[in-house]
């Protein structure tokens, strides 16, 4: 349901990293009422051109529509590429023949879209990125802005979770995204580099994986080589929910798991009391508005930043609803409601 699963492997060492110790933040990002009104008096139009489906994107589209219907902007196209470069190229010159005023995507590959991206800019869209970088591409000429996660924020604060739970020293695992990939690299060192100012967390053991499916294994053999582990660090939700399987076959109960990102699956042992510690999960909803408010400044030629972090939450047993109702700003899904008296209970 998050950012970071459902991005395409292709994004790899030639696209350009991010300077985050530099980005503005998402609440310095304003658009005034007035400003609204000043883009009412002309109709615009704005192109959503996805790299896939899921309910993370679902909520992007829905912050990026809200807020480009306060300002009169009509949303003509929302596309989804199946994370197939070749078909969101097919998509970006098709919306460009609409010929939007706003064009907001994550480039699954950005040197297969960049040439289209280029002119679709220079037919006069204002071009968001969410997250990917285009190598070659200058702020503010080619694109108004980039949204993203504040990744080092959220690695630093996995850490700190684990920290929160006990004074007494503990065995800690890392099972890491060994894959060149910045948003996961990012994440991934920030939570390692963060538990050095937490002597009492001792990290025993570190595996990487590639693909999401192998985590169940890859978690198994952690335990065979190092039963004393008490916490588990893992990159992203999906693929946490191998490292569960995996401590519920070996009947382990006692190792409690920190991760990234809010998934249904989870949550439920997250609510039952299961391994899930907590996660820390980023807000797709807001960054769907603030990549609209950056566009619809960039309109009203207005200094935008090159760089924004949205926040993220800390989302345990206890706050399981207000994490997804921030995060989605949908109702909680049915599986997980019976719990909403659990949670405030304790």
């Amino acid at each position: 349901m998050c950012l970071l699963p459902i991005l395409s492997p292709l994004v790899s060492a030639s696209t350009p990293a991010l300077d985050l110790t530099r980005a503005a933040r998402a609440e310095q990002v304003i658009l005034t009422p007035a400003q609204q009104q000043q883009l009412h008096t002309t109709k615009r139009r704005a192109a959503l051109v996805w790299h896939g489906s899921s309910a993370w994107i679902n909520a992007v589209t829905a912050g990026a529509r809200a807020e480009f219907a306060a300002a009169g902007v009509d949303v003509v196209a929302v596309t989804d590429a199946n994370f197939d470069p070749a078909r969101q190229v097919a998509d970006i010159e098709n919306v460009t023949t609409m010929r939007p005023d706003f064009i907001l995507t994550l480039a699954i590959d950005p040197s297969s879209v960049k040439s289209s991206l280029q002119r679709a800019v220079k037919q006069g869209a204002k071009l968001v990125l969410l997250s990917n970088p285009i190598a070659g591409f200058q702020h503010p000429a080619d694109y108004a802005g980039i949204v993203t996660d504040d990744m080092l924020g959220m690695g630093q604060r996995a850490a700190s979770v684990l920290a929160e739970y006990s004074n007494k020293p503990l065995k800690v695992g890392m099972i890491f995204h060994d894959a060149d990939y910045f948003i996961t690299n990012t994440r991934d060192q920030a939570f390692a580099k963060a538990l050095q100012a937490h002597p009492q967390l001792q990290l025993v053991a570190r595996k990487g994986f590639v693909r999401e499916q192998e985590t169940s294994d890859v978690a198994a053999a952690l335990l065979l080589q190092h039963p004393e582990l008490e916490l588990i660090y893992v990159s992203w939700d999906s693929a946490a929910e191998g490292v569960l399987e995996a401590l519920r076959a070996a009947g382990r109960k006692d190792i409690r798991v920190v991760t990234h990102d809010l998934g249904v699956n989870n949550l439920l042992d997250l609510a039952r009391g299961g391994n899930m510690l907590a996660t820390i999960a980023d807000q797709p909803y807001l960054i769907g508005q603030t990549m609209a408010k950056v566009a619809l400044l960039a309109e009203l030629q207005q200094p935008t930043p090159a760089l924004t972090l949205v926040p993220f939450d800390t989302v345990h047993r206890h706050n399981i609803s207000e994490g997804w109702l921030r995060a989605f700003h949908s109702p909680l899904p049915p599986v997980l409601q019976p719990f909403i008296a659990t949670e405030n209970s304790q």
